[in-house]
């Protein structure tokens, strides 16, 4: 397959995408009377998945989008109390939900967005949960419980009763646009916007409810492939793209939504007509008011970046199905994906270069293409991995520095390396990549090709590396924070049980 290179390409209209977006949510906070619950799914910060599917989209787009609407929003963070019990844990940031919360808190406080407190969901008088709640009375955090409810969401008549959503304690807000998120999905946002609207009819209060959700994108085709890579990206869960089933009869037009939101639309529009009698939807897309399909202003460049989403996603699976965190189910489901999206592993040079130099050099390797095209390689020595190896290779080349040429002496290595040894009491002498690159640094006083190549770590943001190995999960969180895309091929390099 040809490769379709697409780094430094702009797909997608970051600016215009503010712009309408806010405008947006405006027309529809208007719409229900100055009072709006809008359900806001996926990451509000650093959400990668959307810039790397849409080159253009910075990831704090959505919260900048939210800071225009400062003056009108405030934010309700709603929690789990079972997720809390079992201390779920953030797979990206490797923190528990109740900390997420904690830390969501300060962010959206730093950005100068209001936040009106935390909901407890499902709560049934957990142990963790309780302690939660006593830790956020503490911090002066305004806190709220809501309960379950039988026969949720199938019976109606109870949930929208005095013994349904009216168990739920009100949570008191003052703005017109009241932003429900969380640390994670599962986590009780629907109910909490719709116990909400519950409550505001009984106060007399006329609200509404909208969904945010950037994926599936729904004017684009469903096999369009940013659409196919958030159905790769949620590989782990039930979740899949269709047809918008109510829309099409409604409107006689085709749009995209996802599997549990048209599942759940006709119990939505029973619990609407049942709340305020009438349901202001037609359709679970008419609960949208995402605008980034509007905003592409060059398919082929989104087309080919998702593809290559697909492709990591694709070995981050295989990775964690080797590593035994993920089941082979999660990996057919990638491979019918990259089926339809016509995705192979020729599509990234970078993974048949580094496993060509792993069969020549009888060892780990890995490879990388920088943003010219070029592809470079990296080997494992006596005193670097190929990880390191190839990290200052493509420094070396972004630099235009001769490859036999050293940036780091084995003076300033082999001290390291012995350290690690001797004192610290690791078996393998090679350095990692964040310690060769405190070596560049500490080169680079001395050195001026070192500094030349220190001066490029910027340029590999967006870059592809792969290995012919799985690589530590050092060397994986150094490649992120540089903003490198890292996939390896699922096999380990030593025959050991225990893998750190």
């Amino acid at each position: 397959m040809e490769c379709f290179f697409t780094m430094g390409k702009i797909g997608f209209d970051n600016d215009k995408y503010l712009a309408m977006q806010s405008a947006h949510i405006r027309e529809r906070i208007s719409q229900f009377g100055g009072k709006l619950y809008l359900e806001f799914g996926g990451k509000l910060f650093d959400d990668f998945h959307a810039s790397r599917v849409l080159p253009g989209f910075q990831p704090d787009s959505k919260i900048r989008m939210l800071q225009q609407l400062r003056d009108d929003a405030e934010i309700v963070i709603a929690v789990n109390a079972n997720d809390i019990e079992k201390n779920k844990v953030r797979g990206d940031l490797g923190i528990t939900y109740d900390d997420d919360c904690l830390r969501l808190i300060d962010a959206f406080r730093s950005l100068g967005l209001y936040v009106g407190g935390v909901c407890i969901t499902q709560y049934a008088g957990q142990n963790a949960a309780d302690a939660f709640i006593k830790r956020l009375n503490t911090l002066g955090v305004r806190n709220y419980r809501h309960y379950p409810i039988a026969g949720y969401p199938s019976d109606v008549a109870h949930i929208v009763s005095d013994e349904g959503f009216g168990r739920n304690e009100y949570i008191e807000t003052t703005h017109s646009l009241v932003v429900v998120t969380a640390p994670g999905p599962g986590s009780g946002k629907m109910a909490t916007c719709l116990s909400q609207l519950y409550h505001e009819h009984k106060h007399g209060v006329s609200a509404g409810y909208a969904k945010f959700e950037t994926f599936p994108i729904w004017n684009l085709p469903l096999k369009h492939p940013v659409n196919l890579a958030y159905e790769a990206a949620t590989a782990d869960l039930d979740d899949v793209n269709m047809i918008d089933p109510f829309h099409l009869e409604a409107y006689g037009e085709t749009t995209v939504n996802y599997n549990r939101d048209v599942e759940i639309f006709p119990v939505l529009r029973a619990i609407f007509e049942r709340i305020s009698g009438k349901c202001p939807y037609q359709s679970p897309t008419d609960m949208g008011v995402n605008m980034a399909g509007n905003c592409i202003i060059d398919d082929e460049v989104c087309r080919q970046a998702s593809r290559m989403e697909i492709l990591r996603r694709y070995y981050t699976a295989q990775v964690d199905v080797a590593r035994g965190v993920a089941d082979a189910c999660q990996l057919r489901k990638l491979e019918l994906v990259m089926q339809q999206a016509d995705v192979t592993p020729d599509l990234c040079p970078a993974v048949a270069a580094a496993k060509q130099k792993a069969e020549e050099t009888g060892a780990p390797a890995g490879a990388m293409m920088l943003p010219d095209g070029r592809v470079v390689t990296g080997k494992t020595s006596s005193l670097l991995g190929a990880s390191a190896a190839l990290l200052l290779n493509s420094l070396k080349a972004m630099a235009g520095i001769r490859g036999d040429l050293d940036l780091i002496s084995n003076q300033v290595i082999e001290p390291i390396s012995a350290l690690k040894i001797q004192s610290l009491g690791h078996h393998n002498p090679r350095l990692h990549s964040d310690e060769v690159l405190i070596a560049l640094a500490i080169s680079a006083l001395t050195n001026p090709l070192a500094d030349m190549a220190r001066a490029q770590l910027g340029s590999l943001r967006g870059c592809d590396a792969h290995f012919s190995v799985i690589i530590s999960e050092e060397d994986i969180k150094l490649y992120k924070r540089l903003g490198i895309h890292v996939s390896c091929e699922p096999k380990y390099e030593s025959k050991r049980l225990y893998h750190k």
